[in-house]
């Protein structure tokens, strides 16, 4: 989620078939029956092939990627509400306090945004429609936006010097 900026329902979709480790990319299905393709940044490829060699059950037949782990339930389908426990189980670490799956998302936006990717880029990222909604996701602080700014000004420094 944080790290490829997908809806909650976009992760509990997934099917083992969606991670192309090899080709570092993941097939996401998103609203509208929209597909894209994203590149799997190499940590997260790691961390999947890890999930899949260590903490997936070995004879789970389930095409779905992300299974429950442990009950009655084991090698089912992770549900919304199950993902939602992960997350209110994680939240009592410290510094995690606020942390949910859509927090993640806009996080990936801003995150993207400050690195230099473009709006279209960013809205085909994160499977959107209309860049105003890309926009939404994008919250840049006036700290970003001075810095910005600033190095605009260097690189247009030179035709003002006259």
């Amino acid at each position: 989620m944080l790290l490829c900026g997908l809806r909650s329902h976009e992760v509990l979709e997934l099917k083992l078939g969606d991670i192309v480790l090899g080709d570092r990319r993941v097939r996401v299905r998103g609203k509208g029956q929209r597909d894209r393709v994203l590149p799997l940044p190499d940590v997260l490829a790691r961390a999947l092939g890890q999930y899949h060699e260590l903490e997936r059950p070995r004879q789970c037949a389930e095409p779905r990627l992300f299974v429950v782990l442990q009950g009655k339930q084991r090698g089912r389908p992770m549900t919304a509400a199950g993902l939602r426990s992960l997350f209110r189980h994680r939240r009592r670490r410290p510094g995690l306090a606020i942390a949910n799956a859509h927090r993640f998302r806009h996080t990936f936006g801003a995150d993207m945004a400050r690195a230099g990717v473009r709006l279209p880029i960013l809205q085909q990222m994160m499977g959107h429609a209309d860049l105003k909604t890309t926009l939404l996701y994008v919250r840049l602080s006036m700290a970003d936006i001075a810095e910005e700014f600033r190095r605009a000004l260097t690189k247009l420094a030179g035709r003002y010097r006259r």
